[in-house]
C-alpha cells in the first residue's frame, strides 16, 4: 500500500505544477490585458510626421492615465486614432487649446492674433505654408506634427480638430528601438 502512494506522488505533483504553470500563465496575460486596456497605451509610429522627437517605426508608450485629473496642455505629444480613419492610431503634438484661433502664416503659428509665434524649435527644418484661420471648438485640439513639412496633420483631416475624449494617451516612453529607448518629451 505505502509502495502505490509513492507512485501516486510524482503524478499528483506533475500534474499540480503543470496547472500552477497555467495559472501563472493566465494570471500574467490577465494582467498585462488590463494594463494595456486601462493604464498604458502602445503605439508604432507610422510615419516621419513626428520627426525628430519620434522616428518612423519607433514603439512608444503612452499613459492613458495622464489626463484622468489633468486636460492636456499646449505641446503635449499624444495617442489618438486618426480623425479621418479611427482604424489608425495617430500620435501629434498639441498646438492649440480649446476655444482659441489659430492661424499659421509663413509656417509659423499664431495663437488669438498675437504677435509673438508659437515655440517651434522641436521642428527639424523651418516650417512652410499659411493656413487658417482655425476656430478650435470647445473640449477639442489643434494637432500638428512635429516634422511640419512633411506631417498629415489638423491642417489637412476632413475632421480638423480632436476631442479631449478621444485623447488615448499621453506618450511617454520609446521602448524600441533599444537604441533611442527612453522618455518621449
Amino acid at each position: 500500500m505505502k509502495e502505490q502512494r509513492k507512485n501516486d506522488e510524482p503524478k499528483k505533483s506533475a500534474a499540480r505544477e503543470i496547472l500552477e504553470y497555467i495559472l501563472t500563465l493566465l494570471g500574467t496575460a490577465a494582467v498585462i490585458l488590463l494594463l494595456n486596456t486601462f493604464v498604458f497605451i502602445n503605439a508604432r509610429i507610422p510615419s516621419e510626421s513626428m520627426q525628430n522627437t519620434v522616428m518612423a517605426g519607433d514603439r512608444i508608450f503612452g499613459n492613458r492615465l495622464a489626463y484622468l485629473n489633468a486636460s492636456p496642455e499646449r505641446f503635449d505629444i499624444v495617442i489618438f486614432p486618426a480623425p479621418d480613419d479611427p482604424s489608425k492610431l495617430y500620435i501629434k503634438r498639441i498646438i492649440g487649446l480649446p476655444g482659441e484661433t489659430l492661424l499659421v502664416r509663413d509656417g509659423k503659428v499664431y495663437v488669438d492674433g498675437s504677435d509673438e509665434p508659437l515655440d517651434d524649435s522641436f521642428c527639424p527644418e523651418a516650417p512652410e505654408g499659411d493656413f487658417g484661420p482655425y476656430e478650435i471648438p470647445e473640449g477639442c485640439f489643434f494637432m500638428m506634427g512635429d516634422n511640419r513639412n512633411h506631417s498629415l496633420d489638423a491642417r489637412f483631416w476632413e475632421h480638423t480638430y480632436v476631442r479631449e475624449e478621444d485623447i488615448l494617451g499621453k506618450a511617454g516612453f520609446r521602448y524600441w528601438p533599444l537604441t533611442r529607448m527612453g522618455r518621449v518629451s
